[in-house]
């Protein structure tokens, strides 16, 4: 008869783990159903909607949102955040432009017009800049992190209209003659039938998937955003990752606003505009947890590929561009609130 007891009474744990794997199953797997379901819905709402050649389109715009929220992973990772890489993107498209249009040095009476990739360095350069100083601020001031990037935020856009006066860099094709042709060559080409904004955001990707989980850098940016006080006690470096990560975010904002810059041609001191917000969204809505320690790159590329495809997907249907900003901000909030029941409580 003990026997028999001991046979029933092990049937529910049994099925319990079952329920406890499909239940985590379907949290960890939340960004792509609902990428999925998108897809699904506007196919079925739009013939235009599901082609190889939509796809592409929409992949390229997603770029863009993907870069930004790679960085915002790493920061988001170390249980800060950075509310700056929207201005970063817009001025590191701005100091491009103004270096594709050509530097004048009076003293010298001479007009220089730097090579494509000499642009390209000095501009993740200036990206790396705005992050160390982020990072200076908030792992040796110690100044809030919120507090630090928003006042970032605002400099790097002030910087970017007074080095426009408000208007808007165009034509940054360049011309042979002048040697820094090639700009829009990250915007507008295509390696084997992919955008080279796409292909971009793969090497940043899977870089960034190295350093998380196949370094010692990833083990102590994990660490330091799950407990930053005993990562410190344990010998990790918190104040260097500190930096460091937010140096990469504003590397990875300032490759962001040369693809945004390539495709338009042009760029404008607006560029980048709340997206910001839209780089935590994707962060978010791929799994992360605001208080740290907690997400992936794929998780995070799958959130940028939601709210592109969702995005796109009104446009095309037709929806009003204020129901877009709804829609939005509705799949934000219950991202956020399966977050709070995911990571709020043990299934």
């Amino acid at each position: 008869m003990s026997v028999t007891t001991s046979v029933e009474t092990s049937k529910p744990n049994a099925k319990g783990k079952r329920k406890k794997s499909l239940v985590e199953l379907l949290f960890e797997g939340r960004a792509f159903f609902a990428l999925i379901a998108i897809v699904i819905v506007f196919s079925s709402m739009s013939p235009n909607y599901f082609t190889i050649n939509n796809f592409l389109i929409m992949s390229s715009h997603v770029a863009i949102f993907g870069l930004l929220a790679i960085g915002m992973l790493l920061v988001i990772l170390n249980g800060g955040i950075d509310l700056s890489v929207g201005s970063t993107l817009g001025l590191a498209g701005v100091v491009a432009g103004f270096l594709m249009q050509g530097v004048t040095l009076p003293q010298f009476g001479v007009i220089l017009y730097p090579p494509v990739w000499v642009v390209v360095v000095l501009t993740c350069l200036l990206g790396a800049v705005v992050g160390a100083v982020n990072g200076v601020l908030i792992a040796y001031l110690r100044v809030p992190a919120f507090v630090a990037t928003l006042g970032v935020l605002y400099v790097a856009r002030g910087i970017a209209l007074l080095m426009t006066n408000g208007l808007t860099y165009n034509n940054l094709g360049g011309r042979p003659e002048l040697g820094n042709t090639g700009f829009d060559w990250l915007g507008f080409n295509r390696l084997a039938g992919l955008p080279i904004g796409v292909l971009v955001l793969a090497v940043f990707a899977i870089a960034c998937g190295i350093l998380l989980s196949r370094t010692a850098f990833g083990r102590w940016l994990y660490s330091s955003g799950g407990n930053e006080h005993a990562a410190e006690l344990s010998g990790v470096p918190v104040k260097r990752v500190k930096i460091i990560v937010y140096m990469l975010s504003g590397v990875c904002a300032a490759v962001a606003g040369l693809v945004l810059s390539s495709q338009l041609t042009s760029a404008g001191p607006t560029a980048g505009t709340t997206y910001e917000l839209t780089a935590i969204a994707a962060v978010v809505i791929g799994g992360a947890a605001l208080t740290g320690g907690r997400g992936t790159v794929i998780g995070t590329l799958l959130g940028a590929f939601v709210i592109g495809f969702l995005s796109d997907g009104l446009v095309i249907i037709g929806v009003s561009a204020y129901w877009q900003t709804v829609f939005t901000g509705a799949v934000i909030v219950m991202a956020v609130l399966l977050n709070s029941i995911k990571y709020g409580r043990r299934w």
